[in-house]
């Protein structure tokens, strides 16, 4: 190997100070001294069992003038976990008179109805059903 008596370096000696520093390296750390790892899997975790409601499942909740008991509320969250524990991924929550449309893994209630705005009966796009 040739060594330049210049400032700029060879091809061969930068090939040889990255190859050799990439055998040797340290994990990545975020700001707050976590890795990209240990953010990706907290990221991961289920908020502590609560439910939410997407924009458009709070739309149909205020078209509908449907509003929800801490009871009701309590209930939708104990089906959402029967469905996850199941393996469901859409479900249909139905409690007292109100049918709701589940996304289990991100615990997101998608649509929500009154007996009367499911007349039909007829729910599509779900792989369980739970009745509380």
């Amino acid at each position: 190997m040739k060594v330049q008596n210049n400032s700029y370096l060879s091809i061969e000696q930068l090939k040889d100070q990255y190859l050799s520093q990439g055998k040797s390296t340290i994990p990545a750390q975020a700001a707050g001294g976590k890795s990209f790892q240990e953010i990706l899997e907290n990221s991961k975790a289920k908020p502590s069992g609560e439910v939410r409601f997407s924009k458009h499942a709070a739309g149909r909740l205020a078209d509908r003038n449907i509003e929800l008991t801490e009871n009701q509320m309590e209930r939708l969250k104990e089906g959402t976990e029967r469905a996850g524990a199941k393996g469901i991924r859409e479900s249909l929550v139905i409690v007292d008179q109100l049918a709701f449309i589940v996304n289990i893994p991100n615990s997101t209630v998608v649509t929500a109805m009154n007996r009367q705005d499911a007349a039909e009966n007829v729910f599509t796009n779900i792989d369980g059903a739970v009745i509380i």
